[in-house]
C-alpha cells in the first residue's frame, strides 16, 4: 500500500510541475491599436487566433488615432516594453527602424521560420506599401492595409439636384456642389471633412489640398512655408469650405466620425481615405450602400499630391520579450488567409484593401467592390518623392518623413483648429504656425 501511495504522489507532482509548464508557456500579447472599423473587425477575430495559436493569448488596447500615436511613440521611446504588438504607419516605420525600436522583420522570419503564416508570401506586398515600411532594404512592419485617398459622393443627391461629378474634380467643383447641397435644416450637410486636431488627422488631408495650391511645408534649406501665399490660400479655402458649407463642430470630426456622417447619409461629399470604400458599401455598416459614388481627390491649380499613399501596419518592438508569437499573430493578421477569413465572413467588399497583388486579382473581390480598380491605381500613382509643385528635401505625400514632424504637425494643426473655430483668423494661426515651427526646426539642429 505505501509503495502505491508513494507512486501517486510522484505522478501528482509530475502532473503538477506538467501543468506550470504549460501554464508558463502560455504567452500573453499586448497589442496596441486604433479604433479604426478595420482594426476592430481585427480584434473581433481573438478567438479564431487563439483557437489556431492555444499557446497565445490577445490583450488589446484600442485608442483613438491621436491618442494611440502618443502612447505608443512615448513607451516604444523610452523602452518600457508595454507592447509586443503596435500599430503604426509609413510615417513613423523608417524612423523608428533608424532609432533601433523595431525588430526587423525579415531577420524575426529568418530567425523564427515556424513563426511565419505558412504560405504568408511577402512577394506578394504591394511593392510600394512594402518600400514605405522598410529602412536600409529591410521590411520592419507588415502592412494590415493600405490606402490612398479619394473622393466620395452621394450619387442620389447628385442625381436628384442635377449635378454631374467630372471624371478629375477640382476643388473649385466641389466647393459649388458642396454649397448647392447643403441643407443643414434637415441635417444634411454639403460636405464633411476633417477638423479634428492632429497631424494624422485635419493635417491629412489638409496638406493634400496645400500640394495642390502649390505649397509645401519647407524650402529645400528647411525654411519653413507656413505663412506663404499658397498656404494661406489653401488653408483659408478649407476653412472657409468647412465653415460655410460642411458639417458643424467641425472641429471634433475626425475619420472616424466623418465616415459615421457619410454612411449615414447626412454629407453629399467626403475627401478621405480610400479604405472607407469597403464600409461605405456594406449594408451592415452603410445606409448608403446603393448611392456612393468614387472619384479621385480634387486638385488645385496644381495637379499633384493630391491623394496620399499611407499604410497602417503591424510592428514588434525591440523590447518584447515575445518576438516569435508577436510575429505569429503579426503575420496571421496580415495574411492571405485572414483576408479570405473576413472576406467570407463579413463580405468580400471589407476586406483590408491595399497591401497585396493578390487581393486584386481576387474575382470574389472584384465583384463585390466596384472601388477596387480606383483605389489600386490611386495607391500606385501616390508618389511621396514628388508630391509638391516646387522642390522639398523631404519624402511624404501627407506628412514630411522626419522625426519632429509628429510635434510640428500637432501644433500646426492646433493652430489651424483654432482659426476652423473662428478664435483666431487664418492668418494669424499660420503665423503662429510658421514661428513654432521655425523655433523647432532651429533647436533640431537645421540651421548652421
Amino acid at each position: 500500500m505505501r509503495k502505491y501511495l508513494i507512486v501517486f504522489l510522484l505522478l501528482s507532482v509530475l502532473a503538477l510541475g506538467g501543468l506550470s509548464v504549460l501554464a508558463q508557456d502560455t504567452v500573453e500579447l499586448t497589442i496596441a491599436t486604433v479604433n479604426n472599423p478595420d482594426m476592430v473587425v481585427m480584434q473581433g477575430f481573438t478567438a479564431e487566433f487563439e483557437a489556431a495559436y492555444p499557446g497565445i493569448t490577445l490583450n488589446w488596447v484600442v485608442l483613438p488615432e491621436n491618442e494611440l500615436r502618443s502612447t505608443v511613440t512615448t513607451d516604444v521611446a523610452t523602452g518600457s516594453s508595454t507592447f509586443d504588438i503596435v500599430t503604426i504607419g509609413t510615417y513613423e516605420v523608417p524612423i523608428w527602424a533608424e532609432n533601433g525600436w523595431l525588430n526587423s522583420i525579415d531577420q524575426l522570419a529568418a530567425d523564427n521560420p515556424d513563426s511565419v503564416q505558412p504560405d504568408y508570401g511577402f512577394d506578394d506586398l504591394l511593392s510600394g506599401v512594402r518600400l514605405g515600411l522598410s529602412f536600409d532594404e529591410e521590411l520592419y512592419a507588415v502592412p494590415f492595409y493600405g490606402e490612398s485617398s479619394m473622393l466620395y459622393y452621394n450619387t442620389r443627391l447628385f442625381e436628384e439636384a442635377g449635378l454631374e461629378m467630372p471624371e478629375q474634380p477640382t476643388w473649385d467643383q466641389v466647393r459649388e456642389f458642396a454649397c448647392a447641397l447643403h441643407d443643414p435644416a434637415n441635417n444634411q450637410y454639403g460636405i464633411v471633412l476633417r477638423g479634428l486636431p492632429g497631424w494624422g488627422e485635419i493635417m491629412a488631408p489638409l496638406t493634400t489640398v496645400i500640394n495642390t495650391y502649390g505649397g509645401r511645408w519647407f524650402d529645400e534649406n528647411w525654411e519653413p512655408q507656413l505663412n506663404s501665399p499658397e498656404w494661406q490660400e489653401a488653408v483659408s479655402f478649407y476653412v472657409n469650405l468647412i465653415n460655410d458649407c460642411g458639417q458643424p463642430g467641425a472641429t471634433s470630426t475626425g475619420f472616424t466620425e466623418a465616415l459615421t456622417l457619410m454612411s449615414q447619409g447626412q454629407a453629399a461629399m467626403w475627401v478621405d481615405a480610400t479604405v472607407a470604400a469597403g464600409f461605405l458599401t456594406n449594408p451592415e455598416q452603410s445606409q448608403i450602400v446603393d448611392e456612393i459614388g468614387f472619384a479621385p481627390a480634387p486638385v488645385g491649380p496644381v495637379a499633384k499630391g493630391n491623394h496620399w499613399l499611407w499604410s497602417w501596419s503591424l510592428a514588434i518592438p525591440s523590447t518584447t520579450e515575445h518576438a516569435a508569437e508577436a510575429l505569429q499573430f503579426a503575420t496571421w493578421a496580415t495574411s492571405r488567409d485572414y483576408i479570405q477569413l473576413v472576406g467570407e465572413t463579413n463580405g468580400w467588399a471589407s476586406i483590408p484593401p491595399g497591401t497585396r497583388i493578390s487581393t486584386y486579382e481576387r474575382a470574389e473581390y472584384l465583384e463585390a467592390a466596384a472601388f477596387a480598380p480606383i483605389v489600386l491605381q490611386l495607391m500606385q500613382t501616390a508618389d511621396p518623392t514628388d508630391s509638391t509643385r516646387d522642390p522639398v528635401p523631404y519624402v511624404g505625400v501627407q506628412f514630411v518623413g522626419i522625426p519632429e514632424f509628429q510635434g510640428i504637425g500637432t501644433d500646426v494643426a492646433q493652430f489651424i483648429a483654432e482659426a476652423l473655430a473662428g478664435d483666431v483668423t487664418v492668418e494669424e494661426a499660420l503665423q503662429s504656425a510658421q514661428d513654432a515651427t521655425r523655433a523647432t526646426m532651429e533647436e533640431a539642429g537645421y540651421y548652421d
